[in-house]
């Protein structure tokens, strides 16, 4: 069974990396700041794994 949604981490034409969260239907619902190591999207793709289950929703 596929997963609801997915990360995709993609290069970008100057080079730089970003992700962007993918539902099942291929609607992209969110994308990310660029960064210069693929590394560093990688590692903030853990940290939203790991913490946003338990994030709070407010209004801004």
């Amino acid at each position: 069974m596929e997963a609801p949604v997915k990360f995709e981490i993609v290069k970008s034409d100057n080079g730089k990396w970003f992700f962007r969260i993918v539902a099942q239907n291929g609607n992209v619902l969110a994308h990310s700041q660029q960064y210069t190591e693929k590394a560093s999207a990688k590692s903030t793709i853990e940290s939203i794994r790991k913490n946003a289950a338990g994030a709070d929703i407010v209004d801004a």
